[in-house]
């Protein structure tokens, strides 16, 4: 185990007046952009082909002017990277390759410095097999207190040959893997809702809740500014880890209440974790990536003694179509509206197929998707999504790289692929390496300015006309899109915070709306169509025909107008 912990700053730190200044707008999580860095993808400060803390550190500039409130930084933690960081060996230690907690704690009073709020990930459903509690569950043996911090369980069959239960892994297979006892003999299962190094805590033992109280303070006294809470929907199985009745569990997930996610013990922690969070000044945050059924069921996280905000993966699932999106909208806000919670909006993350790749091919594909498409077409798609999601009222999350307009990589070659779903050929697709290729900053370089010594996936040859450093002041590009957009975001008073738009009557597959005196307009036709002039054109996806009464807005384009 990593003892990195033991000389962690003093937790002063988080009294600094960098910290002050970032904690000096009330709410700010209600109308924040928060942009998630997928740390070994960013930036690599060393040379050796993986991002790292001190990458993230040096390209701070870079999102300050990009115009975030916030960033959300994938997992930094120890770990034998089994599922790329969400396998945690040491809660609160840097994994080497990340760096250290002296660079943590760089970042972070960095961030504070330029305005920019750092929120972690935790990930309290699972530990690695590596987790000090696990190792000693399997020395010690059955029966053993340690062993009831996890799910073992004597299998089923003659000799106990078969799991406890049906469950399957989202990563494929049986959720449970059976373990050689110390004697040698085949011995109890345990349940791994992921990959068998990832094994699930058993939160009715009290000392897993003791545990993460004590890590949240940990990384509170850091200075972190919130926690992303990855599996938000888990931890808490039904009693007695009854037969799911089903197989293909896989096609359940998000349709119905599953025994192992979303059960209602899941509010109680996170009352609990509340109290501690509110403890600490400067507006501290939660963020759930929870998988539920409805919006409605999204919604319970985020009760005023709860979570602060809940990822809208209703929203990231809807086509690009009119209709679509105006019901999903419509029940989001309604849903959030009674709990006094923001709604969310999210496009793209390092889970799923980047909206630019899906945008460009046919609905009805999911978000893993090894089609190209048009890419023309899904570009210019993804531009007017991205301004139709900045106009929406509430809190927006941008994924690393969709700033420049990057595409999916989805011909990278099977021996480089890591993605561990990849290879158990079952659950999962498999083919999140896409949209973790590390993002290109400079037209040269033996990364296109990533690192000194390539990266740890290879980039298309495209990439150099797409960089940071190709884009930056290019009129119409669209870096420069989303720059104008958070800047208009911020100046436009009638934009962020809210809970409700106003509808205007709009041709079919036109979305039309107001706020005070904002209007956007969202054209998800393959035609141009002819609209009213609804005051001074604030911003554009595509360029757009003017009159004094009329505007002409092409196909797949979103505009921008404000009255004031």
């Amino acid at each position: 185990m990593s003892q990195q912990h033991s000389a962690a700053p003093a937790p002063t730190s988080v009294t600094s007046s960098a910290t002050a200044t970032v904690a000096g707008r009330r709410d700010w999580w209600r109308d924040a952009v928060i942009y998630q860095v997928y740390p070994r993808s960013f930036a690599d400060s060393n040379g050796d082909g993986m991002g790292d803390l001190e990458g993230v550190r040096t390209r701070l500039p870079y999102l300050r002017d990009l115009g975030v409130d916030a960033v959300w930084l994938s997992p930094f933690y120890a770990s034998p990277q089994a599922d790329a960081g969400y396998d945690v060996a040491d809660y609160r230690a840097v994994d080497p390759m990340f760096g250290s907690l002296l660079d943590a704690d760089a970042l972070i009073r960095d961030a504070h410095g330029l305005g920019l709020r750092i929120i972690v990930d935790l990930v309290p459903n699972h530990s690695s097999d590596q987790y000090e509690w696990f190792r000693r569950a399997l020395a010690e043996g059955p029966g053993s207190p340690s062993r009831d911090r996890y799910h073992f369980r004597a299998g089923k069959g003659k000799n106990g040959e078969l799991p406890p239960n049906d469950w399957e892994s989202i990563f494929g297979g049986p959720a449970w893997t059976r373990v050689t006892e110390p004697d040698g003999t085949p011995g109890e299962w345990y349940l791994h809702l992921f990959a068998p190094e990832q094994p699930d805590f058993n939160w009715e033992h009290p000392a897993v809740g003791d545990e993460f109280r004590s890590i949240l303070r940990f990384w509170l006294d850091m200075g972190v500014d919130g926690f992303r809470i990855d599996v938000a929907h888990g931890m808490v199985k039904a009693q007695g880890l009854p037969d799911l009745g089903s197989h293909e569990q896989l096609k359940l997930l998000g349709n119905d209440v599953m025994p192992f996610f979303d059960q209602d013990g899941v509010h109680d922690i996170y009352r609990q974790w509340r109290l501690i969070l509110d403890e600490y000044s400067g507006e501290r945050i939660f963020v759930a990536e929870a998988w539920t059924p409805t919006v409605e069921r999204t919604a319970n996280y985020v009760r005023p003694d709860e979570l602060h905000q809940a990822f809208n993966f209703q929203y990231l699932g809807t086509p690009w179509d009119a209709e679509e999106l105006r019901t999903v909208i419509n029940r989001t806000l309604d849903a959030m509206r009674p709990v006094g919670a923001p709604a969310t909006w999210v496009l793209s993350n390092h889970d799923v197929t980047r909206h630019a790749t899906r945008f460009a091919n046919p609905p009805g594909l999911g978000t893993q998707i090894r089609l190209a498409g048009d890419r023309a077409l899904g570009l210019r798609r993804a531009r007017a999504a991205t301004l139709l999601m900045l106009a929406l009222p509430g809190s927006a999350y941008v994924y690393q790289g969709e700033e420049l307009g990057l595409p999916d990589v989805v011909d990278l070659p099977d021996e480089v692929r890591q993605d561990p779903a990849y290879f158990r050929g079952a659950g999962q697709d498999g083919f999140r390496d896409g949209c973790r290729v590390p993002i290109p900053w400079t037209r040269t370089g033996t990364s296109y300015g990533f690192g000194a010594g390539g990266s740890w996936l290879p980039q298309p040859a495209g990439w150099a006309e797409l960089s940071v450093e190709a884009q930056t002041g290019e009129p119409g590009s669209t870096l420069e899109l989303y720059r104008a957009a958070l800047a208009a975001r911020r100046d436009q008073p009638d934009l962020g915070a809210g809970d409700a738009v106003e509808w205007l009557r709009a041709p079919e597959g036109v979305l039309a709306f107001r706020r005070g005196d904002f209007v956007c307009v969202a054209n998800t036709t393959g035609e141009s169509v002819t609209l009213p002039a609804y005051g001074r054109l604030l911003l554009t996806s595509d360029e757009v025909t003017e009159t004094p009464d009329e505007t002409k807005v092409p196909a797949d384009t979103t505009v921008w107008w404000t009255r004031a």
